[in-house]
């Protein structure tokens, strides 16, 4: 293998070190970790890699969503996919956020995105411990909303499959007939919403939502 020199702040590369495509000059670390950690994470989206940046309450909702999306769809293979989309997305946003690859105004967007999440975690809690307040029009509209600001935070950071996955997952828990299904008072459905309203209130009194 070839020799790179490097300016003298740098020192020199050992072999087996990599260098970026536009020369030594333009080495950065950082990008390299967060290209790998992006690589890494869009090939195992696994429980495992959740559990690493995922907390163990939000793994909990996770997993009740999992079971009522399965419940409503009858496919469990459908659901399967719905969580991994959700896992991988949140995962992303998880380390863009943390390898401070937002700018300003991204960051305007997470500051909105996060109101506007604990608006919807407050929503569903509410019609959940309130009888006969569900409105599944003001939900999805709140899911919807969520959604538009998620693809405005990644639109710089994220290909077009990973905005097909964040569709795939709103398009889902904004449907009203899920929502409709989620919140019968007498249907299947109802166990895990207590579940899910458990964890989110326990969220919502950590300060996590």
């Amino acid at each position: 293998a070839g020799t790179c020199s490097m300016d003298s702040d740098s020192g020199e590369l050992s072999e087996g070190e990599l260098v970026s495509p536009a020369g030594p000059d333009c080495f950065s670390s950082k990008n390299l970790a967060l290209q790998a950690q992006k690589k890494i994470l869009s090939k195992m989206a696994t429980k495992t890699m959740a559990n690493m940046l995922i907390d163990d309450t939000s793994s909990e909702i996770f997993d009740e969503l999992y079971k009522v999306t399965k419940e409503h769809t009858r496919n469990k293979k459908e659901a399967h996919k719905i969580m991994k989309d959700l896992i991988k997305v949140a995962i992303k946003i998880g380390i863009l956020y943390r390898n401070n690859q937002f700018n300003h105004e991204e960051l305007e967007i997470v500051d909105k995105f996060r109101k506007k999440l604990n608006q919807t975690a407050m929503t569903i809690v509410s019609f959940y411990e309130v009888e006969y307040t569900f409105d599944r029009n003001v939900l999805a509209e709140l899911l919807n909303e969520c959604k538009d600001l998620v693809h405005e935070l990644v639109d710089r950071h994220l290909t077009a499959r990973s905005h097909g996955r964040i569709n795939h997952v709103f398009n889902h828990f904004a449907d009203v007939e899920f929502l409709t299904a989620l919140y019968s008072l007498d249907g299947d459905c109802r166990p895990y919403l207590k579940k899910i309203c458990d964890g989110i209130n326990k969220l919502l009194d950590e300060k996590i939502l």
